[in-house]
């Protein structure tokens, strides 16, 4: 191969190579291979073939990355955004109902109530018994308002003395708790019975014991010495008195 021949080639394969880092590398290169030495040796075929190579592979890599962007091996160039932890959800504790509070229960004292505005005469409309666990319940209800004073008062014995005869009446159980309504009737409103035996464990039995004067009371029978309860309650206004069982 001629030294034309071979510049011819070198030049064809310049003109192949697109983008080109500069428009006057061809001519210099070529520059340089008019101004070689007369000689066909190895050593300069070899030098004139590494600088084509050198040359192919500048454009290759040019005209491949034309934005000069470094390649990360295994990467993609790309950022990758980054991932937020999923937000830690602390679960609601489920709330606890308060537990209701133990009723306090008295033992062989007395227990009164005053109306802070009471009617001139209190009208019982109603008086009914109830077993609970744990409990018998007497209730006296009234249809006015509360009466000016109740007085629950426990005894050793269950005999008791009726107003206005006198006359001494015992009940069933053991022992007994009487009820002393002042300012109250039991003849307007009520119209039940004045004596009921329960049957229940603990309050056995209870009985009108006089209802004259603006004075109504009541006898308690209960089945043996316990503790009790005395509540007004409203709406309607009445007194719940609770006889502990067991």
């Amino acid at each position: 191969m001629t030294r034309e021949d071979f510049r011819r080639e070198i030049g064809d394969a310049f003109e192949s190579i697109s983008g080109s880092p500069s428009p006057a590398l061809p001519d210099r290169v070529r520059a340089a291979l008019v101004e070689a030495p007369e000689h066909n040796d190895r050593v300069w075929i070899a030098a004139v073939a590494a600088a084509v190579i050198t040359v192919i592979l500048v454009g290759v890599l040019l005209v491949g990355n034309p934005l000069n962007i470094p390649s990360i091996p295994g990467g993609t160039g790309k950022k990758t955004p980054g991932v937020s932890p999923a937000p830690v959800t602390t679960p609601t504790p489920t709330p606890v109902p308060s537990p209701s509070p133990t009723p306090k229960y008295i033992c062989g004292a007395s227990t009164g109530f005053v109306g802070k505005t009471p009617p001139l005469s209190a009208f019982i409309d109603d008086v009914r018994t109830g077993t609970h666990p744990g409990y018998d319940r007497l209730t006296i209800e009234f249809n006015n308002g509360q009466p000016a004073t109740i007085e629950v008062r426990p005894q050793a014995n269950t005999k008791f003395t009726t107003d206005p005869k006198g006359d001494t009446v015992t009940l069933a159980g053991q022992v007994g708790i009487k009820i002393t309504i002042h300012s109250s009737d039991a003849h307007t409103a009520f119209s039940g019975t004045g004596d009921m035996k329960t049957g229940y464990s603990g309050l056995l039995e209870v009985r009108e014991l006089g209802d004259f004067e603006g004075y109504v009371s009541f006898g308690l029978g209960l089945a043996k010495p316990g503790c009790y309860t005395a509540t007004i309650l409203t709406n309607p206004t009445r007194l719940v008195v609770d006889i502990q069982v067991g």
